[in-house]
């Protein structure tokens, strides 16, 4: 399969690795020229839960330069989203099937918007922990899971046949017919570390470990999962905070993609995370103070990283 990956990142670059060690011809597309250019002097260097390898892949700049793909796979960040799908248009062909996997709400409609309904799908990753090293080098602290479904309806056999392509290449993988289900679920474990790390400055197993950085993540936890219950969606577990938590301790070591974009004087996604509750919340008439409180003091620290 010839796939495309548009926002090599840390997350992007790792699944550029994988995909590409399983013989798939897969395409880089990124705006940050020194990790292109790293890519394409030495290859892609991919280390972690997966093990440790360089990976020779194309990497460009410039997405007319890859040609027409297959899959089109957009790892930006979310605030991104758009422009991003508008500089896919020359990668997509008639069967082409984008699949943005991105943190928080709104990514997927975001595409949508711009390359139309029909050839957009969701994709859900959990567990990794990635971190870029140095350019054309990326980390991951875990492999657990990748969730793929489609924005409406069931899966259907083009989702199946995605779904073994990233099976075949290490990635455990599961479909599913609930895609909000899949949305929530990993936008539960997200609040509870995205803010709250990024306000500490610290790792997920150290937010879990601190009884009071806990008290704050549990009820970020809480808060999501009654504005879930309140827009009728389904989670696939009882108990969100013991959930949270299990899924946290498999990667203890992980900073969070927003204290990683703070230290790197980056702006962050809070707003589509822990910022996506209080005004969700606001709008069912749910109180939503932890993840309101997160928010405003992750966009305090964003303010001052990026005035550096």
């Amino acid at each position: 399969m010839k796939i495309a990956i548009v926002g090599a990142g840390a997350m992007g670059s790792v699944y550029a690795g994988l995909l590409a060690s399983a013989g798939n011809e897969v395409w880089a597309v990124d705006g940050w020229r020194e990790h292109v250019d790293a890519i394409r002097a030495r290859g892609l260097r991919v280390e972690g839960a997966s093990g440790d390898r360089v990976v020779r892949i194309e990497a460009t700049t410039d997405p007319a330069e890859a040609g027409k793909a297959d899959l089109v796979v957009i790892a930006t960040k979310a605030y991104d989203t758009e422009a991003a799908a508008e500089s896919a248009r020359t990668l997509l062909a008639a069967d082409t099937v984008v699949l943005p996997i991105h943190n928080g709400l709104g990514g997927p409609e975001a595409a949508a918007a711009v390359l139309g309904e029909d050839c957009v799908a969701i994709g859900i990753a959990g567990g990794f922990g990635a971190s870029i090293v140095e350019p054309g080098h990326v980390h991951h602290h875990g492999l657990e899971l990748v969730r793929l479904g489609e924005r409406h309806g069931p899966a259907t056999p083009r989702i199946e046949a995605i779904a073994e392509v990233w099976r075949n290449a290490g990635f455990r993988v599961e479909t599913c017919d609930d895609v909000d289900r899949l949305v929530w679920e990993k936008l539960i474990c997200n609040v509870a570390f995205a803010g709250p790390c990024a306000v500490l400055g610290c790792t997920i197993g150290e937010a879990i470990e601190a009884p009071s950085a806990w008290a704050v993540s549990s009820g970020c936890v809480r808060e999501a999962s009654a504005v879930a219950g309140a827009l009728g969606v389904t989670l696939g577990f009882a108990d969100a905070v013991s959930f949270v938590r299990e899924y946290g301790l498999k990667i203890p070591g992980a900073r969070p993609s927003h204290l990683l974009d703070l230290l790197a004087g980056r702006r962050t996604e809070v707003d589509f995370i822990n910022g996506a509750i209080p005004r969700l919340g606001r709008e069912l008439g749910l109180e939503t103070p932890y993840n309101e409180s997160v928010t405003a003091l992750v966009k305090a620290r964003e303010r001052l990283a990026l005035r550096r």
